[in-house]
């Protein structure tokens, strides 16, 4: 009996007794159920440092927004959105025109995007506020971020659900898709910019810096268990709502920081994943596979 009510006061107690714990778990859920399955098609994509690159390319952006009208969050939101859409765009016009490959171009924008970010928020803010925009603050979601959050999450569902055949044809072919539909030159910017809208909603819950986190790291666990995308999607989605539940329950037990801590709990999985995961795991691959198996 007394174990039993340790086991609720951990793991139920804080969300019924607590309005911020509940925000932050359906913020944090919303977050990783939208992103964890765009970070599937990053990965492949081959574009996994877009992910990084994106979400501190929204910096320079939020960073204005702050100057403009402090920690505001209708003007650091359009500011990020505008500032990740035109690094995205420009990132393409690069590698398209010039001899820099895409991976080149992204690590300059991403570097040259963090520090005029800093330097601006520096500029007027305190290093609390510098913290608060690179870290965020997931207990602390209003009513304003909480809704942004589900917005984004369920356009971005809806988005996945319509387009999902064209993501996937152009994950793996996109030549043909070139060959077959009169949108081809949409959707990889269609995906760029849901990439970018979720970067935007969650760099208010886990800061620019830890926001991708939620994105890459329950996709890359995700891609070690299974080979089939149908599989690979709902299982990162899985994975990113048990990393956001459990780094909220680890960090009100430890008083580690909450941001980080979510990011944590994901990198444990992503880690196990990689030694046990069934479709590319390091003991899968070791073990000596019998002739009967296919």
């Amino acid at each position: 009996m007394k174990r039993s009510s340790m086991i609720t006061d951990v793991f139920i107690a804080p969300f019924v007794e607590y309005e911020f714990m509940r925000r932050a778990l359906v913020g944090s859920v919303a977050l990783a159920m939208s992103g964890a399955p765009l970070g599937v098609f990053l990965i492949l994509r081959r574009m996994s440092l877009a992910g990084d690159a994106l979400s501190h390319a929204i910096l320079p952006g939020a960073a204005v927004g702050y100057l403009i009208a402090g920690l505001s969050l209708p003007a650091m939101t359009l500011g990020g959105l505008i500032a990740g859409l035109i690094i995205a765009f420009a990132t393409g016009l690069a590698a398209r025109f010039t001899t820099l490959r895409e991976d080149a171009s992204l690590a300059a924008f991403y570097l040259v995007s963090l520090s005029l970010g800093v330097t601006l928020v520096s500029m007027r803010g305190s290093n609390v506020d510098l913290l608060h925009i690179l870290f965020g603050s997931v207990i602390g979601l209003d009513n304003s971020a909480l809704f942004m959050l589900v917005g984004v999450s369920t356009f971005t569902l809806l988005a996945l659900a319509l387009f999902y055949r064209a993501f996937v044809i152009d994950t793996l072919d996109p030549i043909f898709l070139r060959q077959t539909t009169r949108i081809s030159a949409i959707v990889p910017f269609l995906f760029l910019a849901l990439v970018v809208l979720n970067l935007v909603a969650g760099f208010h819950a886990l800061g620019t810096l830890m926001a991708v986190g939620l994105i890459m790291l329950p996709a890359a666990a995700a891609r070690l268990w299974s080979s089939q995308l149908v599989v690979v999607l709902p299982l990162a989605a899985a994975i990113g709502v048990v990393s956001a539940y459990a780094g909220l329950v680890f960090s009100n037990e430890t008083g580690a920081p909450t941001g980080p801590a979510i990011i944590l709990i994901a990198g444990i999985c992503y880690f196990a994943s990689l030694f046990f995961g069934r479709a590319g795991g390091i003991l899968r691959l070791r073990r000596p596979s019998s002739h009967l198996e296919g």
